[in-house]
């Protein structure tokens, strides 16, 4: 969100392991807009990762048709992006998982990058 009046830096990169890099400001949005994020693993794209879309129902009136639409799910493109526009007001919630270089146990070891976004009603 912006802080001071400011609006800079929200598409910057942190520099984590993994990370979603918005490519829309992420604050500021109405129920409709689209959201776009670059989904990176080390530095890189991730092309073809699925990254999940959920949509933070605290007052539980919301009830979903099936349980495919509790977590709906996009993928990257060839060049890492993903698109998702939010048919309803309030928070998203969008999760890439990713499979880290390190194991445990010689298990895989899963890491996600999540990215909350708050979608607004227009008034």
């Amino acid at each position: 969100m912006s802080a001071f009046g400011l609006e800079d830096g929200w598409d910057e990169e942190i520099g984590l392991k993994t990370e979603i890099v918005p490519l829309v400001r992420p604050f500021g949005l109405y129920a409709g807009n689209v959201f776009q994020g670059l989904v990176k693993l080390d530095g890189k794209p991730v092309p073809f990762c699925e990254v999940e879309v959920e949509h933070y129902n605290q007052s539980r009136k919301f009830k979903a048709p099936g349980d495919s639409f509790v977590t709906q799910v996009v993928k990257t493109d060839a060049n890492g992006l993903f698109t998702y526009a939010a048919p309803k007001a309030g928070w998203w919630g969008f999760a890439a998982l990713n499979t880290s270089d390190r194991k445990i146990k010689d298990k895989d070891v899963e890491i996600g990058a999540v990215l909350w976004v708050r979608f607004h009603d227009m008034k």
